[in-house]
């Protein structure tokens, strides 16, 4: 039986205004950061405050919606407060009220995830055909959210308006549109990208108050349920897995906090750097219709996995050399491999290993290791990588000054410009433990010829 059109669209379209509130800021917030002169440290937390949130809030906020709220009206609720959050986010320039504003929309903005994937599978009728088709619309979303604000940005250049205005549609005026739209620009609203969220979110907190009405059970959910799932670590190839998946995923951050200024730096501008990015969803779309399901069939889960993991060091291998501006460019679709190989395989390899009854708990305890724990863990990772590969000396007597001040002597950035990023350095270091772990893969991760069938079966 075919979903309703109706129920469809309304399920794509949350999925889609979700992922446009988050991917309007998470990627782009790096430099306003740095222009608001936060300190690295300051930075770090900014960064590792979502992760920390994913650990904790989706269980309170299943227990809300489990028990006492309709999930569709606490959805609506977190999303318009979280709208206001951002609106006053995008004017806060003092350190100690971002930590704060962002902390407290972190904890309103983690529980989404998980609900609104629990929502559209309570109201398909065929999760395992149906799913997929609405949650790319997160994927198209987050790729919208890049080119609304590159377009806002450009709109904001009043060279570009002008040259917009004077529409003649001639080889000469389409030249110079595209070296407006290609060259530096003059610098748009301050904030923009949490303006932006902060529309996509309170857009979304209206349109929820329309989702498919979806009442709590009363029953209710064990909040600790994900550790039923600890009893997958007797397998050896499970605890294998999830160790070398945690240490994978503190690679991320380097991925997701620095690459607006690395690639600001190269020559990209600034206006440009969130279309530009979203390259890597675009590849993701890609990878995961039309590459994915034949790979797991030729190669198995093992092999996948691997490849998965090997397409992070290409990318970062092209980042450390940082030219030619079109190759660092092109790089970001190893993002979109390394996302659909890795991330999604996995989730597919720990539901066939967990039994029946305890799946949920183990892709529970699968997002915990790595969304979570490994997410930030990675933040905390690259704030301290981050001082050592930034130019200029650490100043203050205390134990770790001397310890960040012993290392930048070592690789030498004490005496580079202050401020300045060696990026080859930064993105050497997640280039080798990435490779690390895709050779750990192959020779420490050997999953039994049962799972290997599952798997098959799976796709």
């Amino acid at each position: 039986m075919s979903m309703p059109a109706s129920i469809r669209f309304r399920l794509s379209t949350m999925m889609f205004l979700l992922y446009c509130a988050w991917g309007s800021w998470a990627v782009v917030a790096y430099p306003l950061f740095l222009e608001r002169g936060f300190s690295p440290a300051v930075i770090g937390w900014l960064f590792s405050l979502m992760p920390l949130a994913c650990i904790v809030a989706p269980f309170i906020g299943g227990q809300i919606a489990d028990r006492w709220v309709p999930t569709q009206y606490f959805l609506a609720a977190v999303a318009l407060a979280g709208g206001g959050l951002l609106l006053t986010m995008a004017r806060e320039a003092d350190p100690t009220w971002m930590l704060l504003l962002m902390g407290v929309y972190s904890i309103l903005f983690a529980p989404t995830l998980p609900l609104t994937n629990s929502l559209a599978f309570h109201h398909l009728k065929d999760p395992d055909r149906d799913f997929g088709g609405i949650r790319v619309w997160g994927t198209i979303g987050w790729i919208v959210a890049g080119l609304s604000l590159t377009l806002w940005r450009h709109l904001s250049d009043p060279a570009f308006l002008e040259e917009l205005g004077g529409f003649g549609f001639t080889p000469e005026w389409i030249a110079k549109l595209w070296d407006l739209w290609w060259g530096p620009s003059a610098p748009g609203v301050e904030g923009d990208l949490f303006y932006l969220a902060a529309g996509f979110s309170l857009a979304l907190g209206v349109f929820c108050f329309f989702l498919p009405h979806t009442p709590p059970s009363k029953q209710g959910v064990n909040p600790l349920a994900f550790l039923e799932a600890l009893k997958l670590l007797k397998d050896r190839n499970f605890t294998v897995f999830l160790v070398i998946a945690f240490v994978v995923t503190t690679e991320l951050n380097f991925y997701y906090i620095p690459t607006p200024a690395f690639l600001a730096d190269i020559g990209i501008a600034s206006a440009n750097v969130p279309s530009v990015m979203t390259i890597a969803q675009i590849a993701e779309i890609v990878v995961l219709a039309f590459l994915l399901p034949p790979a797991i069939k030729k190669f198995g889960l093992r092999w996948t996995l691997a490849l998965g993991v090997i397409a992070w060091p290409l990318r970062y291998v092209i980042f450390a050399i940082g030219q030619p501006t079109w190759l660092v460019a092109a790089a970001l679709t190893f993002h979109g491999f390394g996302y659909a190989f890795f991330f999604v395989a996995s989730q597919i390899y720990v539901n066939n290993v967990a039994h029946k009854d305890i799946r949920a708990s183990a892709q529970s305890l699968l997002t915990l290791v790595t969304v979570g724990l490994g997410m930030w863990l990675g933040a905390m990772l690259f704030t301290f990588i981050n001082v050592v590969c930034t130019g200029g000396p650490v100043e203050g007597t205390g134990c770790t000054d001397q310890f960040y001040a012993w290392l930048k002597h070592l690789v030498g950035t004490d005496v580079m410009t202050a401020g300045v990023t060696n990026w080859s350095y930064l993105f050497l270091f997640p280039c080798a433990l990435t490779a690390l772990c895709a050779v750990a893969y192959l020779i420490f991760f050997k999953p039994s010829k049962q799972q290997l069938a599952a798997e098959a079966a799976s796709v």
